[in-house]
Order: structure tokens, then sequence, then C-alpha cells
């Protein structure tokens, strides 16, 4: 599948795990190193892996929670193409779980996943206005830039008429003391 943007491939995924009947989990990104533009991003069931808690040996003082991770393998893997257009790369279908499929579609969100989604929607807008702010940014020091080099040839049109004004003076000078010499 193709998709105009990252967002709009989102907004896919989150409409197709709303009727299948799960979460989706932002897992990963990977950035660009040039300009930190998203060029690929993974997502998938938010039961996805298994939670740090259930890995290990539990300390003296931690007592073990429940997680909501049970291992399910579900992803999409999106991926920024050179036309601009986002890709799906890869497809991961199959839960390990019970999906929760409601009449309606609606409500099939626990208060935590609620605040998950919200928080990461809010993520998701902090991230864009970064990024708007990153291109400022780079607008404006480019243009200072340019600025900077077009004082610096204009100063340097200025030090040679001086130069040449002042070299003009001193023959200027030699060749009145030459007069004033030979009429002596």
């Amino acid at each position: 599948m193709e998709f105009e943007s990252e967002d709009d491939a989102k907004k896919f995924y989150i409409e197709y795990a709303r009727r299948v009947g799960f979460v989706v989990r932002i897992m990963q990104r990977r950035r660009s190193g040039i300009d930190g533009r998203t060029l690929a991003r993974r997502l998938g069931c938010n039961k996805q892996g298994f939670s740090p808690n259930q890995k290990g040996t539990l300390g003296a003082e931690k007592k073990p929670r429940p997680s909501a991770r049970e291992g399910c393998k579900a992803t999409i893997l999106i991926k920024m193409e050179k036309n601009g257009k986002w890709v799906v790369t890869r497809f991961e279908k199959e839960h390990n779980h019970p999906l929760i499929v409601t009449a309606n579609g609606f409500d099939t969100m626990g208060d935590k996943d609620k605040k998950i989604e919200e928080l990461t929607l809010e993520l998701e807008r902090q991230e864009q206005l970064c990024s708007a702010y990153r291109e400022k940014l780079f607008t404006f020091m480019n243009n200072v830039e340019q600025e900077t080099e077009e004082l610096t040839s204009k100063i340097e049109v200025i030090v040679d008429n001086v130069r040449k004004i002042e070299a003009e003076r001193h023959i200027s000078t030699h060749r009145s003391a030459d007069r004033l010499w030979h009429l002596a």
C-alpha cells in the first residue's frame, strides 16, 4: 500500500486496528542524519514485546505488576520512498492474543490505552512543531549566511576604493612635493 504522508499511513493503521480490535503502539522511527526527517516508522499492537519487569530478577523492593504486553508480533513498517510517498514494506497481521471487537468498533480501549493514544498524538503534534521550527531555523541561518556574504563583498569593494583613493592621494602628494623641490 502507498500513502501520501506518514500521518496518512498512521491514521490508516490506527483505524484498521480500531476495526480489528487492538490498540496501536508507535514503536520505532528511523531519522535522516542530515535533516532529522523521519524516513521509516514501525507501528504495532500495544501487546507487542514483553514488559521489562517480566524479564530478569526483581529487586527486594519491587513488586511485580501485571503487563499488557504478551509478545504479540503484529506490526507494520512504513518507509518514505524517494518520491516522497510512504509505502508499507512489511506487514504482520497475526496476533497471539484475543482481539476485542465491539459492535460499532468504538470504545475498545481501556483508560490507560486512551491516555497512551492521547499522549502519542500530542507527541506527534510536538514533533511536527519541532520540525517546522527546525525548518524555519535552517531558512533563517541560510538567510544570515547569504546576507553575510553580500555584506562581505560590499565591504571588500569599499576597502578597495579607500585604498585606491589613498594611493592616488599619496601619488598626488609626492608630485606636489617634487614640484616644490624643483621650484626651490
